[in-house]
């Protein structure tokens, strides 16, 4: 068992990685939930509300776009069961420095995900393996103003490609849209930014993405989410590249940063409870 390094430096971004080993109980041969979003959103405010019980308070009570993110629990379950060998994995992400700080410390030794750790999601004991933050794909600590940077100081690329690996849908017009149009992608990615960044993109950044941007190219599955009232709710899944139709350098580097953004923010609905987990990948020139 082993904690990567990571800097004492708290950053405004943080990907956290968990993972985790069952622990044996007489649950654990008992069928359990297929979506453990919920049950991740919880402990996240747990492990957060043991030194910082105000943050997590703000946190549970607030409204608008969340500064965090929770997944749901990502390895192998044959016929809903957990494997007692097997290793399953978690993330947690933050969008501010309050929030980050208080992940960061929250795997320091002692704390309630540090490696060793016994924690519960849904009842179901689990061990903390390791916790880590860089040295993965999805583990990241990044400011707003170098993620920024790197997009807008280079050129930018005619092709996003994103990946999608949580479920995904987005509220637009009243109305529930299970697939990632250009428009809702960029639109969720952009508000979030806006909300927790001190350097704000212009609104028409979403307006570019929808008249200018195209889908060059997708590999999407359906799967439902369940939600309260015992109602299911489809989301996309998979990968998806978009492609710029009127090519502008500007809006296609804001869109480039907000596409590196979703590692940390997810996109559209439900990021706090495990889903739109997603991220940019294969990257490529102008």
């Amino acid at each position: 068992m082993n904690v990567a390094f990571m800097p004492l430096r708290t950053m405004d971004l943080i990907s956290l990685l968990l993972t985790l080993r069952p622990l044996t109980t007489d649950r654990a041969a008992q069928s359990l939930p297929t979506w453990w979003g919920r049950a991740a959103h919880a402990l996240l405010l747990q492990a957060i509300g043991r030194d910082a019980p105000d943050l997590a308070t703000a946190l549970h009570q607030g409204s608008g776009p969340r500064p965090f993110t929770a997944s749901t629990l990502m390895g192998r379950m044959a016929e809903s069961k957990l494997d007692s060998d097997g290793v399953y994995r978690l993330r947690f992400t933050g969008l501010t420095q309050p929030v980050s700080g208080a992940l960061l410390a929250a795997t320091a030794e002692g704390a309630p995900l540090a490696a060793g750790a016994r924690l519960e999601l849904d009842y179901q004991p689990f061990r903390v393996e390791t916790a880590h933050a860089d040295g993965h794909v999805w583990t990241g600590q990044d400011s707003y103003t170098e993620l920024a940077a790197a997009s807008l100081a280079g050129d930018a690329p005619r092709r996003l490609d994103m990946l999608l690996v949580s479920p995904t849908s987005f509220r637009s017009a009243g109305r529930h849209v299970p697939l990632p149009l250009p428009e809702l992608v960029f639109g969720s990615l952009l508000e979030r930014w806006n909300a927790f960044s001190p350097v704000a993109f212009p609104s028409e950044a979403k307006r570019y993405a929808a008249e200018c941007l195209g889908v060059a190219r997708y590999r999407l599955r359906s799967r439902p989410v369940p939600v309260k009232g015992d109602a299911w709710r489809p989301g996309a899944l998979g990968q998806i590249t978009y492609v710029a139709l009127t090519y502008d350098r500007y809006w296609m580097a804001v869109l480039q940063t907000l596409a590196r953004f979703a590692l940390y923010s997810g996109i559209g609905a439900g990021t706090a409870s495990g889903q739109g987990q997603a991220r940019l990948s294969g990257e490529r020139a102008a």
